[in-house]
């Protein structure tokens, strides 16, 4: 469980990510709401990679 909450920032991260290439692929790039997940996703993710890597090197 310790290693999932440590890579739970770049998990974010990709999944964001993720989510910007289906949209790609897919032809919902006129859509807002899915620009904003994936931006959610991805400002979530940076935010929790530093928060955890913080609580880690403390």
């Amino acid at each position: 469980m310790d290693n999932f909450l440590k890579n739970l920032g770049i998990l974010l991260i990709v999944l964001g990510t993720i989510v910007l290439v289906l949209s790609h692929f897919l032809g919902w790039v006129d859509y807002n709401w899915v620009d904003g997940t994936a931006l959610l996703l991805v400002v979530a993710g940076i935010v929790v990679h530093i928060i955890m890597n913080k609580k880690i090197q403390n």
